[in-house]
């Protein structure tokens, strides 16, 4: 691979339950994301001249190449770990349909490459359904959080971040992805500026457990937090830890917490 061919590392096409509070989001969604290998040399997306998505019957979404916030709900991330882009559309029009999804990535040297996922319906009913009847119980389980408050005096560093699974609920295996970063209501939440991210995809990319993330119950921050600082946090709920594997994402409520 030349050193600024873009090349997709992995996709996702699947259903999304999108239980942010004060969203214009229908809870039933889904999304198209796509992952691309770092270009060293170069910004990826000065390169690209199209995203473009499609799936049963015809169905075609294309990905917006700026970057995302959350109100356009589709554009490019940027991670600073890995030094790659990765993009994501949001579409507020229901759970997808059952069936193959193809992401494709258009260069602007008039290159191709796409990859493919099959969608299952199963998996996210068997997921959506638990958690919609353990909602209370896994919504309050979080600490800390407004209810829950980091006592006084305690350290910036290692703070730690709990709460109840469907495991714990309902019998039922997920995996979880923890962001954090300063922000006080779920707009300021910025992707584009985490504090900190348990990327359990790249836990298991890089060796450290095919079971990276499964019933995962508990993230310790692994820097120093600011001092007297607004900080929120949110837990996502997946059935894999390979992207291009997950059928649903649920998008649990931000916790929020000031620091001491």
């Amino acid at each position: 691979m030349g050193q600024n061919e873009v090349k997709i590392f992995d996709i996702m096409a699947c259903n999304v339950y999108w239980d942010f509070a004060s969203s214009l989001m229908p809870k039933e969604t889904h999304k198209f994301l796509v992952a691309l290998l770092p270009t060293p040399g170069a910004a990826t997306p000065e390169l690209i001249e199209s995203i473009t998505a499609y799936g049963p019957g015809g169905y075609t979404v294309a990905f917006k190449n700026q970057k995302y916030e959350n109100l356009g709900k589709n554009g490019w991330f940027y991670d600073q770990q890995i030094t790659n882009y990765w993009y994501m559309v949001n579409l507020p029009t229901g759970f997808m349909k059952e069936g193959e999804y193809t992401i494709e990535v258009k260069t602007k040297d008039g290159k191709v490459d796409k990859k493919t996922r099959i969608q299952h319906d199963a998996p996210s009913d068997a997921a959506v359904n638990a958690y919609l009847k353990n909602h209370d119980r896994i919504f309050n389980s979080f600490s800390p959080s407004k209810t829950k408050p980091i006592a006084s005096g305690s350290a910036l560093k290692g703070i730690t971040c709990t709460w109840e699974t469907l495991k714990d609920a309902a019998d039922l295996d997920a995996y979880y992805v923890f962001r954090l970063c300063q922000a006080s209501t779920p707009m300021e939440f910025d992707g584009n500026n985490l504090t900190w991210f348990d990327n359990i995809y790249l836990q298991r990319l890089t060796g450290k457990g095919d079971d990276s993330g499964l019933n995962r119950r508990q993230v310790t921050v692994g820097r120093e937090l600011k001092a007297q600082t607004s900080y929120g946090y949110f837990v996502e709920i997946t059935d894999a830890n390979i992207s291009g594997q997950a059928n649903i994402c649920i998008f649990q409520p931000h916790q929020f917490f000031v620091t001491p």
